[in-house]
């Protein structure tokens, strides 16, 4: 039963996220897990000012996600920093190339899931969730979620990402604070919630 990880990131905390749902994932008896990054659109220059690209050099050794790899898979889990409570556009080109995927029925009744990081606590971690799904939902995939007990949002100890639609971090307006340990662990849990509910319908 494979299970594909696939992110964006540009400053490493989605990366940080989709490391700890690829070690729940790895968790499940039978599950192959594997991480997988979509191809960068910024320019390279815009990358060095920025500081991207010195970041981007802790996951460079991750590879490219192709469209193959969502056929090859049982369970997508999907990972992208919002832009204006939507995927970013690496992301979003990535998915547009799935139309030949779409045509013939390629991804029907795989199990999909999405995780996210804003910069701003109230900055489209639950949209860009739910806007996504909208594509999974077209493909025809089974969406999972984090159930409520597992959302962790009850906490008063901290600020923290997570949601009934996936896990989520908050990163700071300067980018400064990396998921923290709850947001790890909402993170695991929908790595191996996913692959757990993917093996389910593997032997059916």
């Amino acid at each position: 039963m494979k299970v594909k990880v696939i992110f964006y990131s540009m400053y490493g905390h989605t990366y940080r996220l989709a490391e700890a749902v690829a070690e729940g994932a790895r968790e499940v008896t039978g599950a192959e897990v594997e991480l997988l990054q979509v191809a960068e659109l910024v320019p390279e220059a815009i990358l060095e000012k920025s500081g991207a690209k010195q970041a981007r050099a802790a996951f460079a050794h991750i590879p490219v996600a192709k469209l193959a790899d969502l056929a090859d898979a049982d369970a997508l889990i999907f990972g992208t920093p919002a832009r204006f409570g939507n995927m970013c556009s690496q992301m979003r080109n990535f998915l547009d190339q799935t139309g030949g995927l779409w045509a013939r029925g390629a991804l029907i009744g795989k199990t999909g899931s999405v995780f996210t990081s804003t910069s701003t606590q109230h900055g489209g971690q639950e949209t860009t969730i739910t806007s996504f799904h909208t594509t999974l939902l077209h493909h025809g995939m089974v969406i999972v979620g984090v159930p409520g007990s597992e959302a962790r949002q009850a906490t008063m100890d901290e600020i923290s990402g997570g949601s009934p639609y996936g896990a989520s971090t908050i990163t700071g307006p300067d980018g400064n604070r990396m998921p923290s340990e709850n947001e790890l662990a909402i993170a695991r849990f929908q790595g191996r919630h996913v692959a757990t509910i993917a093996a389910k319908l593997a032997r059916t």
